[in-house]
């Protein structure tokens, strides 16, 4: 069914180190979500609120899923607080995985979640803590150069199965205020858009940054991003666990809380933090009433 001014729709809202996700259950992959509707919900002032949705759905049930069924029985279905699709929310994973623990879905201990980033693997530990296996990251060799207010920065290309550019700065405040898209360029490296990390050191192997996310604007948090900077980080510092055969640990600052990234010698990604569930309900039918489909 579409989610409509007659369809009343379960929710609830959850975050990640303060990055607010809408999470809407639907197991069968019932309920379609056109972006006008996502935007809606997403809105902080005539909606739920929140920099992106979590629709949760079987992956047996979802045809962008169904390959991966055999691997994890969930699927993130993840949109943009705009209403687009995205790849893969690593905050957004701990959230989900939450939820699912939650729900009775599944139990503490190892779960996969499927993505369109691929499979994660989650652990969820008994004392709340969420830890994800976020995969390898990829560091394509074309960067950009960020620019902000006349400074300007060269950005490193990494991928975590979306896209980012991680800008190391003297000051978290010369990224400006985050609302649009820092300009970047050339263009063509990102041609569907890009995350844009700006970072600063606070000691050794302990960064803090703060983020634009493409099709969000500026959010308190992002998992995908804390791995691309500490990743960047590392290999700034002449760190390559890939190299040394020893793991390396960054622990990464957002304005919403703190990270812990882990890369292992095999290249796998760990990415560790909290995730909590505030509010659950229904969607008041009225507020649908006049969302263009």
């Amino acid at each position: 069914m579409t989610i409509s001014a007659t369809s009343p729709i379960a929710f609830l809202k959850g975050h990640g180190t303060q990055n607010y996700f809408v999470i809407i259950p639907d197991p069968d992959n019932t309920i379609e979500l056109p972006a006008s509707v996502v935007a809606t919900l997403c809105d902080r002032r005539a909606g739920v609120g929140g920099d992106g949705l979590l629709h949760v759905v079987r992956s047996a049930a979802h045809p962008e899923a169904r390959s991966r069924a055999g691997e994890a029985e969930w699927f993130m279905d993840y949109r943009n607080a705009d209403g687009s699709i995205a790849e893969m929310c690593g905050n957004g994973v701990r959230v989900f995985a939450h939820y699912l623990q939650r729900a009775g879905l599944v139990d503490t201990g190892d779960v996969a979640v499927a993505t369109r980033g691929g499979v994660k693997r989650v652990h969820i530990d008994k004392e709340g803590d969420i830890t994800v296996a976020m995969g390898r990251a990829v560091l394509p060799e074309d960067g950009v150069t960020v620019t902000v207010g006349g400074r300007s920065w060269p950005a490193r290309n990494v991928n975590m199965g979306n896209p980012h550019a991680v800008a190391f700065v003297e000051d978290l405040d010369h990224a400006g205020d985050l609302l649009s898209v820092p300009p970047y360029s050339p263009s063509s490296v990102y041609p569907d858009g890009v995350n844009v990390e700006f970072v600063v050191d606070r000691g050794p192997r302990h960064v803090a940054m703060r983020v634009h996310e493409r099709g969000s604007g500026e959010t308190r948090s992002c998992g995908t991003g804390a791995c691309a900077v500490a990743v960047a980080a590392a290999r700034r510092d002449g760190a390559d666990p890939t190299v040394t055969g020893a793991p390396v640990t960054y622990t990464v600052d957002l304005p919403g809380g703190r990270l812990v990234i882990t890369e292992h010698p095999d290249g796998e990604i760990e990415m560790t933090g909290p995730a909590v569930i505030v509010a659950e309900g229904h969607l008041d039918p009225a507020l649908l009433a006049t969302v263009p489909s």
